[in-house]
């Protein structure tokens, strides 16, 4: 049994638009054609390092979950089941040594930075390792996957109209607030599924309507409807949960956010429904 202590010094930085945990797609590859940055450091040789790496489409990056101080045995996967399962049997981030592996598709090599795409990998993770990735040796297509469904042909489009698109870019610019790629990446899949903790279904004149739907984040709520014909979401508008009454009282809430309120109901009126 090893015991001794063994020390990996962080090669380099990722460089993305995703800063919080909850605007991480599943996988890499639905996170889409944004460009993300991996800058190593300098004085360590590691332009050398790199020499040839272009020439591959794809690369391994191995990263720290920086943001997680603990781990768990068991976790509860964000989709497939409802049951707990090994953190072993898992891609989530609550592991002993905190260590991610991502496969990402590399857009260029300029000097120290590694310009990358279709990344999950957050804003200021430490990059331990790079690696290429090599379809004959890499790739098993026909590898059994345990209790992960293969169901990407079950992935819901998601689409914002032009209200929410609005609402959700002023609540970026104004609070750092990334609710679309938060309802994005929370209704891919099983969108109408009233029974995952942050969605609920909703009334219309009193009764419940099976396509509208409402998705909880924090203080908001992000209304949608379901178009399980065409397996798409359309994100209607946002709404603070707050109702005018609570505003108008000057004693914070929970997340300590009325002003933020406010200001979003002032710009768009935009206030929590009775169903």
């Amino acid at each position: 049994m090893i015991t001794s202590e063994i020390i990996i010094k962080p090669i380099g930085t990722v460089h993305s638009e995703l800063v919080q945990r909850y605007e991480t797609p599943r996988q890499g590859i639905l996170a889409g054609e944004k460009i993300s940055v991996i800058e190593l450091n300098p004085k360590n040789n590691f332009q050398q390092a790199l020499k040839y790496l272009d020439g591959f489409e794809r690369i391994w990056v191995l990263y720290q979950f920086h943001l997680n101080k603990n781990w768990k045995p068991l976790v509860t996967p964000p989709r497939h089941t409802r049951k707990k399962v090994g953190v072993f049997a898992t891609r989530a981030p609550y592991r002993p040594n905190h260590i991610g592996m991502s496969c990402v598709k590399l857009e260029k090599v300029d000097g120290l930075k590694i310009f990358i795409s279709e990344s999950d990998i957050l804003n200021g993770s430490p990059v331990l390792d790079i690696k290429p990735y090599l379809p004959y040796s890499d790739s098993f297509p026909d590898a059994l996957t345990g209790w992960v469904k293969k169901d990407f042909a079950s992935i819901y489009k998601v689409i914002f109209e032009s209200r929410s698109e609005k609402q959700c870019s002023w609540l970026k610019e104004n609070a750092g607030i990334n609710l679309a790629s938060f309802a994005q990446l929370q209704l891919e899949f099983n969108p109408a599924d009233s029974a995952r903790k942050r969605i609920s279904q909703q009334k219309t004149a009193g009764k419940l309507n099976k396509n509208v739907f409402e998705l909880k984040y924090r203080a908001w709520r992000i209304r949608y409807t379901v178009n399980e014909t065409e397996k798409k979401v359309i994100v209607r508008e946002i709404n603070s949960s707050y109702s005018k009454e609570e505003l108008k009282n000057k004693e914070e809430g929970k997340y300590r956010d009325k002003p933020l309120h406010i200001e979003f109901v002032k710009q768009f009126k935009s206030v929590k429904r009775v169903s």
